[in-house]
């Protein structure tokens, strides 16, 4: 900010250099200046008794049940006073300093893991750091700022724009947002818990289906050979019939752990690769499914594993409740990313947030750094598209074929 300046004097040539016109120095961005000053003492007050009062009571009753609570909606509302500075600063200073990245509590399961999620957010506990200093700094700037304008008006323009100068320092460094470092370590805590709660729930899907499948069947098969033991001697021809029908609970036990085994990790993914196994799906699909892979080499075993069961949810979902009458899916990469896309004529309306199945591809996906879209109108048609990133396979394994097409 400069002082008034006089003019050259008027009478001066025309061609002659004329210094620049003077400027006054109590414009606008002054007297902002000022008004961001006088408020800093009630604002920084308030800030000082909110985090003593609040935070300090949440810590001191960590000891009981309510203060980790508590102390964890004191560090949700200390973020919401970071976003009310930020604005202050904003619309006063001129300053633009962005909002730091949402808690992901939407992608955090279990009431505790969100509380954690809370209690160790750095811009909730920066913010709180920054309400405890503003106070000796806020009355500091309110008595210097008041008394200027009462006894050192020619001066007050320079010495709000130095103490503004501090306040934008001090703003920038405790409420800007956290690096990206950061928001990555959030993200990914929970996302892991997302992988957490998905393999738990693969493994009690395996168990159940291994005990009300092939586990029964096996059981009733060892009690039919029992019997057909006992009568073997006595009654040849019903230990026959036993026998076969027990030859034929083989047959169905060994059919549903190959299933159950495809369930886990199909032997022909392994094998032959994504698009293989996509055609091998599809051809069990109730709707005709076009086919088509454009991969010049194998993804890691992770992403392609998560890119068959994509699919293969995604066309158990036609032939359940679309209605189509035809379907198709496309692989290929682009960019250093995978991506699918499974499109079908059938009635439409599907939505992420219409069931747990669409919901759970999503967070998969989400999970490695994924995308998961869903475009379905009513009456359709339906295009779901994700995105996986292609991480280089490591072992030996074969490439893929590419452009191949089948209609199951």
């Amino acid at each position: 900010m400069t002082a008034p300046i006089s003019c050259a004097d008027p009478a001066a040539d025309d061609g002659e250099d004329r210094l620049p016109p003077a400027r006054f120095a109590y414009d606008l961005p002054t007297w902002r200046e000022i008004t961001h000053l006088l408020a800093n003492l009630p604002v920084a007050l308030f800030g000082f008794v909110y985090v003593v009062v609040v935070l300090s009571t949440g810590a001191a009753l960590t000891l009981t049940v309510v203060g980790f609570p508590l102390l964890a909606a004191g560090l949700m509302g200390s973020r919401q006073l970071g976003r009310l500075e930020r604005a202050r600063v904003g619309s006063l200073l001129g300053t633009r300093i962005d909002e730091p990245s949402p808690l992901p509590l939407h992608r955090t399961k279990g009431p505790l893991n969100r509380l954690w999620l809370i209690l160790k957010d750095p811009v909730g506990w920066r913010t709180a750091l920054y309400g405890l200093i503003r106070l000796p700094w806020g009355i500091l700037t309110f008595a210097v700022t008041l008394t200027s304008l009462f006894v050192l008006w020619p001066v007050l323009p320079f010495l709000a724009r130095g103490m503004a100068n501090v306040d934008r320092a001090m703003t920038r460094a405790l409420l800007s947002p956290s690096d990206e470092l950061e928001r990555r370590i959030a993200e990914l805590e929970s996302d892991r818990g997302v992988v957490v709660d998905t393999a738990a729930a693969d493994l009690r899907r395996i168990e159940r289906d291994l005990h009300d499948g092939a586990q029964a069947r096996l059981v009733n098969l060892a009690m039919g050979l029992g019997l057909a033991k006992e009568k073997l001697l006595e009654d040849p021809d019903s230990a026959a019939a036993m026998v076969e029908e027990a030859h034929g609970e083989v047959k169905l036990a060994l059919q549903e752990l190959r299933d159950l085994a495809r369930g886990i990790h199909p032997a022909v993914l392994t094998d032959r690769g994504l698009d293989a196994a996509l055609s091998a799906v599809a051809s069990r699909c109730t709707v005709p499914v076009k086919v088509t892979a454009d991969l010049d080499a194998r993804p890691a075993a992770a992403i392609e594993g998560i890119a068959y069961f994509t699919v293969s949810e995604l066309l158990q979902n036609i032939s359940k409740h679309s209605g189509a009458r035809s379907a198709s899916v496309d692989v290929w990469r682009s960019d250093g990313r995978l991506l699918i896309q499974v499109w079908d004529d059938g009635r439409g309306g599907a939505r992420l947030d219409g069931g747990t199945g669409m919901r759970g591809l999503a967070e998969r996906l989400d999970a490695v750094d994924g995308l998961f879209v869903v475009e379905s109108p009513p009456g359709g048609p339906t295009t779901v598209t994700a995105e996986l990133p292609w991480r280089d396979r490591t072992d030996a394994a074969g490439t893929a074929g590419t452009g191949t097409s089948v209609r199951g």
